[in-house]
């Protein structure tokens, strides 16, 4: 019994214990519900007749009479109950067991010895799944503080970390850190211990071998930075780093920080920093910001017609969520992909979009992160001072949502020197010698809708070898293109800005 109760716990103790009794052997509620019954009738034994009535009614019969123990006869069968915990019988578990008659010699004082091992092993795994239920709540509570700061809700991702620690700290760095199978909690406390407890950690709901620390951008007083500490500690262990960036920006850091992960796969270190900069919505100027108010308008004054279908917000948010995961926003918004299917074809229908084409979905996804973007930090148009929240509205005016009466088309944004600067930033790394094969892959990839099957019919070789092909493309580009969140949007947006230079 006590190599049993160390090893397999409850479960092992009834089994063992229905096969010494040649019954059947469980725990039982005091309301005479069964709880666990992992115990079986040995083959040879005739079976109780009903199991479950007989021990309610047992369970009733011990209620009544307050006594310590108690025994029943029904004919062929015998049921035996034993409260588990005697200074609480009232609302105690019981053992249960049922077995055949005449009840065989000893076996009541091998019930009684039992009940302790038994008792200890199920208090023990109470008190577990207690624990693991409040693991379960706070783990849930931080993905949906980070589900705030990736949809820009930074006032309300704050109220809700209040009752967690630590504070969220701001400016941030936001770490990737993808896990050895099955590893993953035991890496998350290498991270709390590496980091002293500074950093947001939180499994990331979309992939089941990723942490997402959200941490503070100064590094610790001292000692090794905890992405730096955590690829050294922990073997087979990818790291992904982004840039410092505020804590409303936390979507643009997972970003930056996915394609980092993507460059550390090959990185003999297994750990990367992010090193392209900037984001494009923060060179589109004041056009791109007239542009995609344009764009987004009907969806953001859409107003649903039913109580229960989603609102603006609810759709921006799944729009934004799928651009970035795809198919595995399923996961992270918790929707079924019926519900995200009607949900885009909705977003398309109020955009005027075709959400099958990248072009359209780089579009979308430019026109969100503009959103997102304050405006006191996007570059002006030459000539242009740079307007603040302030300035914008000295006058009691906002910025026109239209110029010259007509909303600004992607070309004319992407036909600004601060844009295409940065589009021949992000085409940069592709200069080299490998360049024009590594262009040829992306523009066939890109062409193809980001698909492998028809890229590689489109260069003319397997599916493995285009897949072999994008992968170091990766490496060369330092960007994810596989996975999502991809880069494919802003290579797609680079790559037509080279298109329509002036």
């Amino acid at each position: 019994m006590q190599r049993l109760a160390r090893n397999g716990g409850t479960a092992e103790l009834l089994r063992w214990l229905s096969g010494r009794s040649d019954g059947w052997a469980g725990i039982a509620g005091s309301d005479g519900t069964v709880l666990s019954a992992p115990g079986t009738v040995a083959p040879d034994v005739p079976q109780p007749p009903d199991v479950p009535r007989l021990v309610a009614d047992g369970v009733r019969a011990l209620a009544e009479r307050g006594a310590l123990a108690y025994s029943h006869d029904t004919g062929a069968h015998t049921a035996l109950l034993f409260p588990l915990y005697a200074d609480d019988r009232g609302a105690a578990p019981l053992l249960a067991v049922v077995t055949s008659r005449p009840v065989a010699a000893g076996l009541a004082t091998l019930l009684a010895d039992v009940l302790m091992p038994l008792s200890l092993c199920w208090e023990a795994e109470a008190v577990e799944r207690k624990r693991r239920r409040v693991d379960l709540a706070e783990s849930r509570g931080r993905e949906a503080v980070l589900h705030l700061l990736m949809t820009g809700q930074l006032s309300i991702a704050r109220q809700v970390a209040g009752a967690l620690r630590p504070r969220l700290p701001d400016p941030v760095r936001v770490c990737v850190v993808e896990c050895p199978g099955g590893s993953r909690d035991e890496v998350a406390r290498v991270c709390a211990e590496a980091d002293g407890g500074r950093s947001w950690i939180v499994r990331c709901p979309v992939y089941a071998r990723h942490l997402i620390l959200v941490m503070p951008a100064e590094e610790a007083p001292e000692g090794t930075a905890t992405d730096e500490a955590v690829a050294a500690l922990v073997d087979h262990c990818v790291v992904g780093v982004s840039e410092q960036v505020p804590l409303a920006d936390t979507a643009t850091g997972y970003r930056q920080a996915f394609h980092a992960l993507a460059v550390a796969r090959e990185h003999p270190a297994r750990h990367v920093r992010f090193g392209l900069t900037p984001e494009p919505a923060l060179v589109v100027g004041r056009a791109g910001r007239q542009w995609a108010e344009a764009l987004l308008t009907p969806l953001l004054t859409h107003v649903p017609r039913r109580a229960q279908d989603p609102g603006s917000q609810e759709l921006a948010a799944t729009a934004a969520s799928w651009l970035a995961f795809s198919s595995h926003a399923t996961g992270h918004l918790k929707v079924h992909r019926n519900t995200l299917a009607a949900r885009l074809k909705l977003i398309g229908e109020l955009l005027d979009l075709d959400l099958h084409r990248l072009a359209d979905q780089s579009a979308l996804d430019l026109a969100l992160r503009i959103r997102a973007t304050p405006a006191p930090v996007c570059t002006p148009d030459p000539g242009e001072p740079a307007r603040t929240a302030d300035s914008a509205h000295a006058d009691g005016t906002a910025a026109p949502a239209h110029a010259n009466g007509a909303a600004h088309d992607l070309d004319e944004v992407l036909r600004r020197p601060a844009v295409q600067e940065w589009a021949a930033r992000q085409l940069a790394p592709m200069g080299g010698p490998a360049g024009p094969a590594a262009e040829e892959t992306l523009r066939a990839w890109l062409g193809c809708e980001g698909r492998l099957g028809p890229t590689a019919a489109e260069l003319g070789i397997s599916v493995p070898g285009a897949r072999k092909r994008l992968t170091r493309l990766e490496t060369v580009l330092q960007r994810s293109l596989l996975r999502p969140p991809s880069a494919r949007y802003d290579l797609w947006l680079a790559l037509r800005a080279q298109e329509v230079k002036p």
